[in-house]
């Protein structure tokens, strides 16, 4: 590219968008990258504060950054995933339909240390709607050289590619309710309902719920009958806490299934418990999952639907941005919560 005056621009190529910024109203593209100048266009441009501009002249180890752009993102698009055109230099990425978005953060890292690259995404495993933008790149200056954008996508493409989106598996869900103040009529049972409301939207289909004394033999037999008629994942509700005739975890336990984590470092959310009987996932889940609008089971509930397996070493870490501020109004996923690094 070069550098010309306004003025003696007239019939050249522009090499970059310019924008038109009016305070408080709007901002957009005033002329378009490879516009030809014309006559007209001068007052314009100086209108804009532009004295000087850059025109496109071919140069074969540069690349623009629209081109430059649109090839970083081409390369980091997994499944699940489509780009859309340049504009003012940057090319955006959405969501081919709903699902999990996986975002490979040390590769990531290593995109953003090539100088003059940038990338930015949403947060890795978080749930997303079809259409919805989940990443946008671009490069800082006009033109990059081509080894230097070479090295940036390869990057972006091993030794996977940075961003996909995983769909939703539908489950067969089984709910088994404790508490023997629910199994003899007492109070009514508050959980299955809010179970329902949060689980449908991944796809769930609902064997149907059983409700059992608090009695740690009884809980296990019934966690293994949902197994048998085809669970797909178990949520065995109430009884988490510490207290002497809260026995879930015991019940969870004598199941005999691989116990991944009980006492999860997120408030709110604690006394959360996940288990795995083979391939299906058993959770335990405390009182405030019925309570409270946002918790750990929001937090999992995308990644189980997708099919992942998840790990003590996750569920550790989730206790970096494991605080809910419980806001009067709440906004997420849109929010710090769950935000592990």
């Amino acid at each position: 590219m070069r550098m010309v005056p306004v003025a003696e621009a007239v019939g050249m190529i522009l090499c970059h968008d310019i924008t038109r910024i009016v305070p408080g109203r709007e901002k957009g593209r005033a002329f378009r990258k490879g516009h030809v100048i014309s006559q007209d266009d001068v007052p314009k441009l100086k209108a804009l504060g532009k004295e000087h501009i850059y025109v496109w002249e071919v140069t074969p180890d540069l690349v623009h950054e629209d081109e430059a752009a649109q090839r970083l993102a081409r390369h980091a698009a997994g499944p699940g995933l489509r780009w859309g055109e340049p504009n003012q230099g940057r090319v955006n990425l959405y969501a081919e339909y709903e699902g999990l978005l996986k975002v490979q953060v040390d590769q990531l890292r290593q995109v953003n240390s090539i100088e003059n690259i940038c990338f930015s995404t949403l947060h890795n495993n978080r749930a997303v709607a079809r259409g919805e933008m989940v990443a946008g790149t671009r490069i800082i200056p006009l033109t990059i050289p081509s080894s230097t954008l070479e090295e940036a996508e390869h990057r972006c493409a091993q030794p996977e590619p940075l961003l996909a989106v995983k769909p939703y598996q539908p489950k067969w869900v089984g709910v088994v309710t404790t508490g023997s103040e629910v199994y003899e009529g007492r109070i009514k049972d508050g959980f299955y309902s809010v179970i329902k409301k949060k689980t449908t939207p991944y796809g769930a289909r609902f064997l149907g719920q059983v409700i059992v004394p608090d009695d740690p033999e009884v809980i296990s037999q019934e966690i293994h009958q949902m197994v048998g008629e085809g669970a797909e994942l178990v949520l065995v509700t109430g009884g988490m806490s510490v207290d002497p005739d809260d026995v879930t975890p015991l019940g969870i336990r004598s199941t005999g299934a691989e116990v991944v984590f009980y006492g999860a470092p997120v408030l709110p959310g604690s006394m959360f418990m996940l288990a795995y009987i083979g391939h299906v996932p058993i959770c335990g889940l405390p009182g405030c999952v019925m309570f409270n609008q946002t918790t750990i089971f929001d937090l999992l509930l995308p990644r189980i639907f997708a099919g992942e397996r998840i790990n003590r070493d996750e569920i550790v870490a989730l206790g970096y941005g494991g605080l809910c501020l419980e806001c009067a109004t709440c906004s997420f996923p849109n929010c710090s919560f769950g935000k592990t690094i």
